[in-house]
């Protein structure tokens, strides 16, 4: 007889789920495995509303196999760990990402970007080493291999912190891949969402100039005086846009929606750079003659592997960067979600796991 998810494994579980594409998520029974010995059992505090997990609840890119049990944007405290676990002990904040499993072994792994593995397995919506099925963290605990577990830095706060798991290390890691930390260089940030104001923050700690780029002006007040950016552009602004032509080192594009890249191009110096970061749901015109006049490149970037989002961790806890948040309980989510998709939040959900998920 098939096993449950609530008896596949000996530790009950118990979180909220999407069963099919509506999308919906309600109360979900299921169970976690023994904590093993290079394991380490958290026990959720927070978690982050990513817009990964609205992708995945409504199959926007149809890969999704439900029951779906989202959330990577996890904060808690460790309460078991393994007898091979040499980082963290019974009691400490620790911090579990976007992935929470790879093989370990291969060239990525090696080069400390497990992100980039062909076995890397994601939070939720996969299959686990052990074959059964990853639940994320809009639960009350997670179990994860140790090398998947991060040290929350102490000074940084676990709810305003957690969105830093996903959109923190999104936007950190191409900056320093792409060499976007050089003081005084111009980064436009298009779209200011969960991605878009966490870049403009780690941004101005590396010393940029920033510019917002948006389609309307609704952001710009507080984009420059609670965000700290140094200008704000509107992209529907014919103007505006041909006056900012050539004046941009990079660009980091976190829209998810369907868009031009021509104007945002256009914006870039010679040898600029556009790197790409959101997810549309269908693929992007790709026009070639501003790229080959201005030498300029298109890139794209994941989230980090385990060390790159350590080091963001404690970057961000060093120049005091967090996301600005609202606060949500557990059974608060279906209305967050479709705020989400109408990008009215300001900038990221948190649900408040630990003092709002009881089971029924």
């Amino acid at each position: 007889m098939a096993k449950t998810p609530e008896t596949e494994h000996p530790n009950k579980a118990f979180g909220w789920a999407a069963r099919d594409k509506s999308g919906v998520l309600s109360p979900f029974h299921f169970s976690r495995r023994e904590n093993g010995e290079n394991d380490v059992t958290v026990k959720i505090l927070y978690c982050g509303v990513c817009h990964t997990d609205l992708h995945t609840v409504k199959n926007d890119w149809g890969f999704s196999y439900y029951p779906v049990v989202p959330g990577h944007e996890i904060v808690g405290i460790a309460t078991k760990v393994g007898k091979n676990v040499t980082k963290f002990k019974e009691g400490d904040r620790v911090g579990v990402g976007v992935i929470t499993g790879s093989c370990q072994s291969c060239e990525s792994c090696d080069q400390d970007l497990e992100n980039y593995c062909p076995q890397m397995s994601f939070t939720y919506n996969a299959i686990g080493s052990d074959g059964t099925k990853n639940y994320g963290g809009y639960s009350e605990t997670i179990v994860v291999d140790q090398r998947f577990v991060l040290r929350f830095p102490e000074g940084l706060p676990s709810d305003a912190g957690a969105p830093l798991l996903c959109a923190g290390i999104t936007v950190y890691s191409p900056m320093k891949y792409y060499g976007m930390t050089e003081p005084g260089k111009h980064l436009g940030v298009a779209g200011l969402g969960g991605l878009g104001h966490v870049a403009v923050k780690i941004a101005k700690a590396f010393g940029l100039k920033v510019t917002v780029i948006s389609t309307s002006s609704n952001k710009e007040d507080e984009a420059i005086n609670r965000l700290g950016a140094d200008s704000f552009l509107v992209s529907s602004d014919p103007r505006k846009m041909k006056a900012a032509l050539g004046t941009m080192d990079y660009i980091i594009d976190t829209v998810s929606a369907v868009h031009a890249l021509y104007p945002l191009l256009g914006l870039l110096k010679v040898n600029g750079k556009l790197i790409t970061l959101g997810l549309p749901e269908k693929p992007l015109e790709l026009p070639i003659f501003p790229l080959v006049l201005g030498r300029k490149m298109v890139g794209g970037s994941d989230v980090g592997g385990m060390k790159e989002t350590q080091e963001m961790l404690d970057f961000c806890a060093k120049h005091n960067i967090t996301a600005d948040i609202e606060l949500i309980k557990m059974d608060e989510i279906n209305s967050a979600m479709e705020r989400l998709a109408k990008s009215d939040v300001r900038y990221r959900f948190v649900i408040d796991v630990a003092n709002s998920l009881s089971p029924p």
